[in-house]
């Protein structure tokens, strides 16, 4: 049984016994003896005893089929979902060969007196690749590149953008080999100039290159400041760099581009320069998710009968990029049954078999008796004696699995090379099972749809049921994107563009994120994995319409910054009134939890400069709001737009918040 049936009454023979003697108390206030010698207290217990029985029953029955009705029309508890994070593995040294770290590796959190180890395992094999630093460019925003690999290494001071930086100056750093997904160090010995820049927060972006665009690298550390003095930089390089071309050189080329600096942020005045380079790799990232891989478990022995189940010994099973496959052997070797939702379509000749991922009950098909008697079978029976094993399946998931920034930090084997292990963000999407409790609420709208998707709530309810990892899905009619020059938003996924498709959906898929203390999300946390989107897209494409055009995509996010002056009441620090001010805003202009009633900023809702002056109007210590800019702006390349009074929606768009800028007026 799917849904397992509950203790519905909680009354038993005592509290019967005790509420009959209180009405003896009110009807007949004479009968005053109450112990159990009474012959009249010995019929109360009698009574109460078949009583207890009755309403146990009465009341058992309506929920008992309530469950066996969800149970007739499909509903099975969800399980949970394992949650996922970035695992980076720190070497002791840079090595001179690739260092590999195999799929399966398990790292966990530190275990304690009162909670057990939370183990993760990486989801594909990581090699980090040796490099060093073999060429050295520089391409101004206006100009052509120019190769200074041999001035560098005659140790002259090579400048890193032109005479007089702009923005759009880069400097160009070759490596020996691409280096995807590791974590790169570069040694710099900058001349100690004093540039202008503010070392704290120089305007620069290190980036990558992935074959078709420049991608950003996330810097570990920077001790260099802005190139004005000797330290080291260490980049997170993305798992799509890949080498190329430049200045005649093929190379796994990084560069760091000189950005628009704030209006509060210092930039240089005179070119830094670099007078030694060098390049290693000190470590690598990977994916890593809340679950442990049992392969080849052997379930038992086949009876040879149909309607067999057998048991997991490690339940739940958690969904993942490789099926549940189970195998039987007969003959020499091992022959593979496919998992199905249901057997109705199954005959006698298939090999399919169901698995419940909460219970872990797996079950072959059954034989049905027909009215002339006859035995129908709806798939294959395995011979008897054959033993049946599961090839691999994944166990675990859960809330529990969200584990904060820096808690994987134990590695739970011997790795060569390998010093520790990190998490460099928290873990995110972890959710429990489904209760009953849930189950019984979602009877109704399953009812209503019948698994079938045909208006937008339909195809909104089925992806919540299949990825309640998702915090947010919304169902919008196919049209365009509209992009003015580039500045007003950003795709996600790089899908095509275009007219509107009669009878076209879009699913627009936003997955959980965690903001920082400030409030801001991370833009990359906002798009979905790519695996997660195709399994959605399979489920809902077998129950759309025929003819309907579904599209499961992310949404377009439309950046804003705002820029806004504030004065502040007597007695108000500045800088607490800053952030206070600064996390009103990201808060609230937040398309996880924010908007006016705090789930969410609605899809397509236009933002007003009138909704700033509120908000900011209501944060502690602000007297005066005096003025509120609005730009609309490109979370991925940085470019802003003119200042306006409202930034307009589309249906499918949410509104991103990028670099807010407050200025708090002195009294």
């Amino acid at each position: 049984m799917t849904l397992p049936t509950p203790n519905l009454d909680d009354r038993r023979f005592q509290s019967l016994v005790d509420e009959a003697k209180r009405l003896v108390q009110q009807r007949c206030p004479e009968w005053t003896d109450h112990n159990v010698s009474d012959p009249g207290v010995t019929l109360i217990e009698a009574f109460a005893t078949m009583v207890d029985q009755l309403v146990y029953r009465l009341n058992r029955v309506p929920d008992k089929n309530y469950l066996a009705f969800l149970d007739l029309i499909g509903v099975r508890l969800y399980p949970p979902t394992a949650a996922h994070t970035d695992a980076t593995f720190w070497l002791s040294a840079p090595q001179p060969e690739p260092v590999r770290i195999r799929a399966g590796t398990e790292i966990a959190t530190v275990r304690t007196e009162t909670e057990e180890a939370v183990v993760f395992t990486t989801s594909r094999d990581l090699s980090v690749v040796p490099c060093a630093l073999t060429h050295l460019a520089t391409w101004p925003a206006s100009g052509n590149a120019a190769d200074r690999s041999e001035e560098l290494a005659l140790g002259r001071d090579v400048p890193c953008f032109g005479p007089t930086p702009v923005p759009g100056d880069s400097l160009y750093i070759g490596l020996s080999d691409p280096v995807p997904g590791c974590a790169v160090v570069l040694r710099l010995d900058c001349r100690v100039d004093g540039v202008g820049v503010d070392p704290r927060r120089p305007p620069l972006l290190w980036e990558a290159w992935d074959g078709n665009a420049w991608v950003a690298c996330e810097v570990e550390k920077d001790d260099t400041g802005g190139f004005n003095k000797a330290g080291e930089v260490i980049l997170h390089v993305p798992a799509t760099h890949t080498g190329s071309v430049l200045v005649r050189q093929s190379a796994g080329w990084l560069r760091c581009r000189l950005l628009q600096a704030a209006p509060d942020q210092p930039t240089y005045v005179a070119s830094p320069t670099v007078r030694q380079a060098g390049a290693f790799t000190i470590g690598g990232t990977v994916e890593a998710e809340h679950s442990e891989k049992v392969v080849e478990e052997v379930l038992g022995l086949s009876e040879g009968v149909p309607g067999q189940s057998f048991q997991v010994a490690r339940p739940p099973v958690v969904a993942g990029e490789e099926p549940f496959v189970v195998e039987v052997a007969e003959g020499p070797g091992w022959l593979e049954w496919t998992r199905v939702d249901s057997f109705a379509h199954s005959t006698p000749y298939d090999r399919h078999i169901t698995v419940d991922p909460n219970s872990g009950q797996v079950d072959f098909g059954p034989a049905v008796r027909e009215a002339d008697g006859t035995l129908r079978l709806f798939g294959a029976v395995p011979p008897k004696g054959c033993p049946v094993r599961v090839r691999a399946y994944r166990t675990g998931g859960g809330r529990r699995g969200n584990v904060s920034r820096g808690a994987l930090r134990v590695l739970r084997s011997s790795l060569p090379y390998v010093a520790r292990v990190a998490n460099r963000r928290p873990a995110l999407g972890g959710v429990d099972g489904e209760t009953v409790e849930d189950a019984r609420v979602r009877g109704p709208m399953t009812l209503r749809t019948l698994h079938r998707a045909v208006v937008p709530h339909d195809y909104e309810q089925l992806a919540r049921e299949f990825a309640p990892d998702a915090a947010r899905v919304a169902c919008v009619p196919a049209g365009e994107y509209r992009a003015e020059g580039g500045t007003d938003g950003a795709r996600t996924d790089g899908a095509q563009t275009g007219g509107a498709q009669t009878g076209g959906v879009r699913l627009l898929v936003v997955p959980t994120g965690r903001d920082d203390e400030q409030g801001r999300i991370r833009f990359e946390d906002l798009i979905p994995p790519p695996a997660t989107l195709a399994r959605l897209a399979d489920h809902l494409e077998e129950r759309r319409p025929i003819g309907a055009q579904l599209s499961v995509e992310p949404p377009y996010y439309q950046g804003v910054t705002v820029v806004a002056t504030v004065s502040p009441s007597r007695g108000t620090a500045a800088d607490r009134l800053r952030d206070k001010a600064l996390t009103a805003l990201y808060g609230y202009f937040n398309p996880l939890t924010g908007g006016p009633d705090g789930q969410g900023w609605p899809f397509g809702r236009p933002v007003h400069s009138g909704e700033v002056f509120a908000v900011l109007q209501q944060v502690p210590g602000v007297d005066l709001v005096e003025d509120v800019r609005l730009f609309p702006a490109d979370p991925v390349t940085g470019q802003r737009g003119e200042a306006t009074n409202k930034i307009e929606l589309d249906g499918h768009a949410l509104v991103f918040s990028y670099e807010h800028q407050l200025r708090v007026r002195e009294a």
